[in-house]
């Protein structure tokens, strides 16, 4: 084998099918759809789950439990993990916790669980939080400050009929 016969007979761009056009092109006559049937007809394309008439995987398969599409996605984050990511006096934020890895991926709310040991002052800023991690930052002398959630959008009130009238 030379260098020059690896790439022999590949090349970049592929010839397209030409359809019907006579029996040497070993795609002539019927053009490659066989003969009557579903698949022969002109328009006709099969679902992605078609199995050729067997009962698709999607519908063998059982369904169990309840999956809420809408239900908000909510990260905890543990006191123990703010002791040991902040110094004394430090504002705790989403972007803060964001940077220093302890919040990850997509959320939509942010729980202060209380689970580990606070000494340090901390202003904590999140969405929700336990009866515990209230107790273990305001005992360290710190702040726990609830952040609003995302508001609701409300079907059939438009923004203008909204605002009061002047």
């Amino acid at each position: 084998m030379n260098l020059n016969d690896i790439h022999r007979g590949v090349s970049k761009y592929k010839a397209r099918k030409r359809v019907g056009r006579g029996k040497g092109s070993g795609l002539g006559k019927t053009s490659g759809r066989g003969h009557k049937g579903q698949g022969a007809l002109a328009g006709w394309s099969a679902p992605p789950i078609f199995e050729g008439g067997a009962s698709p995987l999607i519908r063998r398969i059982p369904k169990r439990g309840f999956h809420n599409a809408w239900a908000k996605t909510v990260i905890a984050v543990n006191v123990g993990d703010l002791e040991a990511a902040y110094a004394a006096g430090e504002d705790v934020t989403i972007d803060n916790l964001c940077e220093k890895h302890l919040a990850r991926g997509r959320f939509d709310e942010l729980k202060i669980l209380g689970d580990g040991e606070l000494t340090k002052k901390l202003k904590v800023s999140a969405h929700r939080f336990s009866k515990q991690a209230i107790a273990k930052i305001e005992q360290a002398g710190g702040q726990a400050i609830v952040l609003p959630g995302k508001k609701p959008v409300v079907k059939g009130v438009s923004k203008k009929a909204a605002k009061p009238a002047r």
